[in-house]
């Protein structure tokens, strides 16, 4: 045993190429413990990482899709909205319309109800232009009737000692 002692001793400073037990477990116990390795890792099997792969990349153009959708429906939402406040507007202007016509409509009949026709007007004319006629003869009556008191007047004064009765 000595002689395994002290061959250890002058082993320990060399590097030996035999594999004896022995001298293994010398070695073993004289070098410092770095640390143990880490087991090596699995490869990732080819259809595991396809899968992996496929659902990343399918998450990823669903994310994508799903922001774009949702900013279309946006954009077509407020587009939406734009147009319906500008047909709100638009019926606005056209009951404001519909309103004005029915009332100038409504003041158009009273109107109509109110006016003469051609008929009333064609009466009217005949009336008139007899009461014209009547009052024209009834002028020229007055007329002549002045005419003569004027006549009879003018007479009247050539003569000398006459008296004039109005009655």
């Amino acid at each position: 045993m000595l002689a395994v002692a002290r061959s250890s001793s002058c082993l320990v400073g060399r590097r030996l190429l035999s594999t004896s037990s022995v001298i293994r477990q010398e070695a073993a116990s004289a070098t410092p413990n770095i640390g143990s390795v880490p087991p090596p890792k699995k490869p990732v099997g080819a259809f595991r990482g396809g899968l992996t792969g496929f659902l990343f990349g399918f998450s990823l153009a669903s994310s994508y899709a799903a922001y774009h959708l949702l900013d279309e429906y946006q954009k077509a939402s407020a587009a939406l909205q734009a147009s319906v406040e500008e047909l709100q507007q638009s019926t606005q202007k056209v009951s404001a319309h519909i309103r004005r016509i029915e009332a100038v409509e409504k003041d158009l009949k009273a109107l109509r109800d109110t006016s003469a026709t051609k008929e009333e007007i064609s009466r009217v004319r005949a009336e008139v232009k007899k009461l014209y006629d009547g009052l024209h003869v009834e002028f020229l009556d007055l007329r002549s009737h002045v005419w003569g008191i004027q006549q009879d007047i003018h007479s009247l004064s050539k003569k000398e000692a006459t008296s004039v009765r109005i009655e």
